[in-house]
């Protein structure tokens, strides 16, 4: 995997993937940004929300669950000295489906912590603090 990451202006950068995708990331004015772009740092949360939401979505739908929504919203506290590195992220699930098994759900979130998601548990091994939740909504 590479990517490319090129200075464009003050805080800004623009983020290109090695499968050809791009992004922009900006600071805030008083960092020297245009506050144009998602921020580095928010763009590793959604990283991760992003490898564990597609695992548990994944890991459902094998399960034969009738799933039709997965969504995973994260609260992250950030340490207050330099560097501000995350301390811990709360992975809030919202899962919508038909006869969904709260078991299934939830060894599906834990396989995706312990086993699946790179991203999570590269964080983990760094100290970061990671606790997941889940709602079913019923279709």
């Amino acid at each position: 995997m590479d990517a490319t990451v090129r200075w464009i202006d003050g805080a800004m950068f623009m983020g290109e993937s090695g499968s050809g995708h791009s992004v922009v990331m900006d600071g805030p004015p008083d960092a020297g940004g245009r506050n144009v772009g998602i921020r580095p740092m928010e763009m590793l949360l959604i990283g991760v929300g992003g490898c564990s939401a597609y695992d548990v979505m994944s890991i459902l739908k094998k399960g034969r669950q009738q799933i039709s929504h997965c969504e995973a919203k994260l609260t992250a506290v950030r340490a207050d000295a330099i560097p501000a590195v995350f301390e811990k992220i709360h992975f809030h699930f919202i899962v919508k489906g038909k006869e969904l098994d709260a078991g299934k759900v939830q060894r599906a979130i834990e396989l995706s912590a312990e086993k699946y998601c790179s991203a999570s548990i590269m964080l983990a091994k760094a100290g970061v603090q990671l606790t997941h939740d889940f709602e079913i909504v019923a279709e």
